[in-house]
């Protein structure tokens, strides 16, 4: 399926977010990229042009892809809103849904009034700012949904709650955040599948492919 996105472009997010609360301590989360990136790359490898806004990681970026690397999800926020237009936006991304009010420009001291009341604002929703926008919105927006329990209800209600076309969910109760492979249920508007644990660079070839077909 060589070229079959050629001409779209494709924006992806992926890893976490880094929400700072002095200069050494931040909130952030174990996702490791892995998928995000194998999406990016994957889309690429069918001639889409991709933008991958990328959070902390240890990877590489991949070839082929113009990848933005930020900290914080207001600046993952920032860099998709500059990356458009897009024809697909892929929300793989672990953003944090908090940040402190107030980070401080000093180490805080270890004791309990520094950290036993720490102030929080809720950081800003990407998904359904992407998924409702009134102009300029991307043909296909895709989210992605980690879940312990429940998988397919959660999903289900994540996507008519967010207003985005597809939830990609996954059972993050095990191994999958960090690991090679990946098993996940993809909920669209009419119907929910699942497909069979495999590395993530398989299933990004299939969403990939997906995508391609769709469009």
């Amino acid at each position: 399926m060589p070229d079959t996105l050629k001409g779209r472009h494709v924006l992806v997010t992926a890893g976490p977010t880094r929400e700072p609360i002095d200069p050494v301590r931040f909130i952030s989360n174990h996702s490791s990229g892995k998928q995000g990136y194998a999406i990016a790359a994957a889309c690429a490898a069918l001639g889409a042009r991709v933008t991958l806004v990328a959070g902390p990681t240890a990877l590489d970026d991949p070839d082929g892809v113009e990848t933005v690397h930020i900290e914080t999800a207001r600046d993952m926020l920032a860099a998709v809103e500059q990356a458009l237009p897009a024809d697909v936006f892929i929300a793989v991304a672990a953003v944090a849904d908090w940040r402190p009010a107030q980070p401080s420009d000093r180490k805080l001291k270890l004791d309990k009034a520094s950290f036993s009341s720490l102030p929080l604002v809720e950081n800003p929703d990407i998904l359904k700012t992407i998924s409702q926008m009134n102009a300029g919105r991307p043909g296909l927006v895709i989210g992605f949904a980690a879940e312990t329990h429940d998988v397919e209800a959660l999903a289900i209600a994540k996507r008519a709650r967010k207003g985005c076309d597809w939830i990609v969910a996954n059972d993050v109760s095990g191994d999958v955040m960090g690991g090679a492979e990946n098993a996940v249920l993809l909920v669209t508007r009419v119907g929910s599948e699942a497909w069979e644990r495999a590395e993530k660079s398989k299933i990004a070839g299939l969403l990939a492919a997906r995508i391609a077909s769709a469009l």
